[in-house]
Formats: structure tokens, sequence, C-alpha cells
């Protein structure tokens, strides 16, 4: 895994979504933590379905990969990079965008 995986800010997510950008933004973490609370235009797919739901993702979009704090989104960043999509990966994860958001 030599690969690099870009990698975005939460205060960066929240300036594109504030500015309107079409954005691909996908949570991996799983149903408790979600009803916890997600970033509203984010689609859910929790981390161990998503080899089996490669095609509801976009091989032409870039999309950001977020988790609870930025360790199984980065694993899954490798996985889709490696099949040929484009991703990053949000540091900090959600810890870190709810923090910047209180």
């Amino acid at each position: 895994m030599t690969d690099h995986i870009e990698t975005i800010t939460p205060e960066e997510v929240k300036a594109k979504l504030k500015k309107g950008e079409a954005i691909s933004l996908i949570d991996v973490r799983e149903d408790e933590e979600i009803a916890a609370g997600k970033i509203p235009e984010a689609k859910h797919i929790k981390m161990m379905e998503i080899p089996d739901r490669l095609d509801e993702i976009n091989p032409d979009e870039e999309h950001i990969i977020i988790c609870r704090s930025g360790n199984r989104s980065v694993n899954v960043s490798y996985f889709l990079q490696d099949h040929g999509y484009k991703v990053k990966n949000m540091v900090g994860g959600m810890l870190a965008y709810e923090r910047d958001s209180e």
C-alpha cells in the first residue's frame, strides 16, 4: 500500500457544502453511529458493505470517505482507490466535523 490517499479537512468539506458544490460524501460508519447524526448530504454505506455495493458508487466522480475518527475511512479509501475510484479521506472523521460545529 504505497499509494498515497489524498485528504480533506472537515472545514474544507463544510466550505464545499456551503458553496453548494456537488460533492459525493460516503459515510462508512455503522447504523448506531449514523443514528447519532451524519452529514445530511452523505450516502451511508457501511464499511463491510462497500465491496458488495460498488455499483452504487460512480467511478467518474471523486468521493469523500467519512467515518468516526478517520481510521476506517482511510482503509475504505485504499480499497476504493485500488479499484480505480477517485477518493479523499476526511481527516478526523465525524469527531472533528462535529467538534468544529460547536
